[in-house]
């Protein structure tokens, strides 16, 4: 994964090599299973097409949480606005894609600039938004990406491009249909060889740990098995500003459990936009953002008890 010697490596991305390299046991998974889970979920999506009608339902990791968490708020048409720190992320992402495929030692700030202007030349409501920031802004833009890219230089040693590192890679299952599975994954190591399991699937935090983090990846893994027929090998939350990743090994209990949640949330989204279920208000974490939060009672008597447990509501990213 490195393309740097032990020595010239911190502490911090000596760990992240340790974590992330492959053992020396290959990993490979029963074909036999991955079929049946293959199988099984065609057959679902077969049941939900009957029910969905003319309905199209695109399924990422974001709709997952949404409609598994407060279905109340799930309904509720918010419109997006961005923000330095949310555009920040986008901001780096690019930055860090660049800086992969950057000959040489570019200063973070530099690969910052051209990804910010990279992406304000898109046609996209992010460019949009860049290109009518104020110079102030910018630089509000600007410090909140290189903060993020300076910590995945100081977390991730160089990567050796045998790896086959990835980043903002986008996945669908299936090609077409009324259900379609998507992401799109922030940094990918390794590649399948024959019929062992070689890829990493990382995902970059800021912020504190939140148990749906890891529900994202389970997500990513499972659209990954379903698409190449060949499970990653281990999943990494990498949370940048404790410069710690939670990690984890791909299992057939893993993916079983994952796939189960994806069925379950489709069913919800399906009974709740097309069948016409009510939906159910479960207070939760989302209740910080929500704009429904102010009149909902459930809402206000869960952010005070987390007032009254912690001090202050818990920060997740």
């Amino acid at each position: 994964m490195a393309d740097a010697a032990p020595d010239d490596l911190s502490p911090l991305q000596r760990k992240t090599l340790g974590l992330l390299r492959r053992s020396p046991d290959p990993v490979v998974f029963d074909p036999s299973f991955v079929a049946t889970l293959r199988r099984d979920v065609e057959e679902a999506f077969d049941d939900f097409h009957d029910r969905l009608g003319d309905e199209q339902l695109f399924v990422s990791k974001h709709r997952l949480a949404s409609v598994l968490g407060c279905e109340v708020q799930h309904l509720h048409d918010d419109a997006f606005t961005w923000s330095p720190a949310v555009a920040g992320g986008q901001v780096a992402h690019r930055a860090i894609q660049l800086l992969i495929n950057w000959r040489g030692d570019p200063v973070p700030a530099d690969v910052v600039d051209e990804a910010i202007a990279r992406l304000a030349d898109d046609d996209t409501s992010l460019g949009d938004w860049i290109a009518g920031l104020s110079e102030a802004d910018l630089a509000d833009l600007r410090g909140v990406a290189v903060d993020k890219l300076i910590k995945f230089q100081e977390c991730f040693p160089p990567l050796d491009k045998r790896a086959a590192p990835t980043t903002e890679s986008s996945v669908r299952w299936p090609i077409d249909g009324p259900i379609v599975l998507s992401g799109k994954v922030d940094l990918t190591l390794g590649r399948p060889a024959g019929a062992e399991s070689r890829k990493v699937i990382v995902d970059l935090k800021t912020g504190w740990v939140a148990p749906r983090h890891r529900e994202d990846l389970r997500f990513y893994a499972l659209v990954e098995t379903l698409r190449t027929q060949i499970p990653p090998r281990k999943l990494a939350s990498f949370y940048l500003d404790a410069g710690e990743p939670v990690v984890e090994d791909v299992t057939e209990r893993l993916l079983l459990s994952a796939s189960r949640r994806m069925l379950d949330a489709v069913n919800a989204e399906i009974e709740l936009r097309v069948e016409g279920r009510e939906p159910v208000k479960r207070p939760g974490t989302s209740c910080r953002w929500c704009p429904l939060a102010a009149d909902c009672d459930e809402g206000q008597a869960y952010l005070t008890g987390r007032r009254d447990d912690d001090g202050e509501p818990t920060d997740f990213d």
